[in-house]
């Protein structure tokens, strides 16, 4: 099982994915934090994307995904993270600490943890 980042995300329906992304996806079950979903839909409607939330290869790839809930635990974690960064960032780093479950991301600073699992 996979934590995947927004972008990570983005790129896999762009298909826009480093090779070694590919490799690391390949026969894993892959989940997202709930977060996820709003910042897809804050950066489509901020013209950063061209997908959105009604892309039919994002809704396909979303059905075969976990999506973990932003919940008490998940933001108490947020608070014990090595780094700071944008408040989706933290949540979705927090996520990975809390399910145990190692996180793919290209973000450097949630790269530099030391607390956050990394894929």
């Amino acid at each position: 099982m996979l934590n995947l980042d927004t972008h990570i995300i983005i790129h896999t329906v762009e298909g826009a994915l480093t090779l070694a992304e590919r490799k690391k996806l390949a026969g894993q079950r892959w989940g997202a934090s709930a977060i996820v979903l709003w910042e897809i839909a804050k950066l489509a409607q901020l013209g950063r994307i061209a997908v959105d939330l009604h892309t039919p290869e994002l809704l396909e790839l979303l059905q075969n995904m976990l999506i973990w809930p932003l919940d008490l635990e998940v933001c108490r974690a947020t608070a014990a993270l090595d780094f700071h960064s944008d408040p989706a960032d933290e949540i979705i780093a927090a996520t990975s600490i809390v399910h145990q479950v190692p996180l793919l991301t290209r973000d450097r600073v949630m790269r530099k943890s030391k607390h956050v699992p990394l894929a």
